[in-house]
């Protein structure tokens, strides 16, 4: 059995599915969601609200007991334990992300498993591209406004922008180490955008269109998606994953939507600088074929 850990928002749920779901389809065994992290969300103000968000996929939907969590990352004390430690340490089967670039050796683990951590790198689950890819469609089908949307971005030469703002901003901790992508970049990749296709029309997804609608202009022909709410952000992801091409910002969410954009031609161009803080390696999270700016 293999259970991962959700937490965070919907793309941060998508990467520990994908992982899980590569090593329990090697194993040839059960794939179960640990949930109950999203109680540590409730009366919460200093961190944005998250909830269980994968549930509009296709995916293995099957939930973790208590007991099977707990099997798998409480070991019971020892006599040691009992009179030294304040709580028994973690078994073997429990397995906390190290680092924050692609591991190896988590794809040679065996046995009964309990991954938690954010695993962002495509590494993880590239060799079941096609079972991925087909977990995560959609299981409702769109809305009468955002079908009408989807006939227009498939007759254009669509290119979806996303700017990530958010918690990004408010957030002081976040922000220092996510960083927010600059105007000057959209306005960069637009244009490269604009000298590789023809006609183009960018169609610009956000969680703060008020902030776009009086900050970026660009100099092509441009929609601003902005109405879908916050409890329907995967129609935005939709959105954006069938446009032709796709500038995305240092957010999982618009990487999941252009991960998900199944045009051969398609150009991605992502940030160079992922985030804000050096340190971190998260080289592995970008596909090679994407265009970083």
């Amino acid at each position: 059995m293999i259970i991962v850990k959700l937490a965070g928002g919907m793309a941060n749920q998508m990467f520990p599915y994908a992982l899980g779901r590569h090593l329990a389809y090697k194993l040839n065994t059960d794939l179960k969601l640990d949930i109950s992290g999203f109680q540590a969300y409730e009366n919460r103000s200093d961190i944005a609200f998250r909830r269980y968000a994968i549930n509009v996929f296709n995916i293995v939907e099957t939930f973790a007991s208590p007991e099977e969590v707990k099997a798998l990352t409480v070991r019971g004390k020892n006599l040691f334990e009992r009179l030294f430690l304040k709580k028994a340490s973690r078994p073997k089967s429990y397995i906390k992300e190290q680092q924050r670039h692609f591991d190896p050796s988590i794809l040679g683990l065996k046995g009964d498993l309990y991954l938690e951590g954010n695993w962002n790198s495509p590494k993880y689950f590239d060799d079941i591209d096609p079972i991925i890819r087909s977990d995560f469609t959609f299981r409702q089908p769109p809305s009468e406004t955002n079908l009408k949307l989807i006939d227009r971005i498939l007759s254009l030469n669509a290119v979806s922008i996303h700017v990530r703002r958010g918690d990004y901003v408010w957030n002081a901790k976040v922000n220092s180490y996510h960083g927010l992508c600059s105007l000057e970049y959209y306005q960069r990749s637009a244009k490269y955008i604009a000298d590789h296709v023809e006609l183009p029309h960018f169609f610009i997804f956000s969680d703060d269109p008020a902030w776009v609608h009086e900050n970026l202009h660009l100099n092509w022909p441009t929609t601003i998606v902005d109405h879908n709410s916050p409890l329907q952000e995967h129609e935005d992801m939709r959105l954006m994953s069938l446009c032709h091409h796709n500038i995305i910002a240092n957010s999982g969410f618009s990487w999941w939507a252009a991960w998900l954009n199944q045009h051969p031609d398609k150009m991605v161009i992502a940030p160079e600088r992922w985030v804000a803080t050096p340190k971190h390696d998260v080289s592995s999270l970008l596909p090679q074929d994407w265009i970083r700016l």
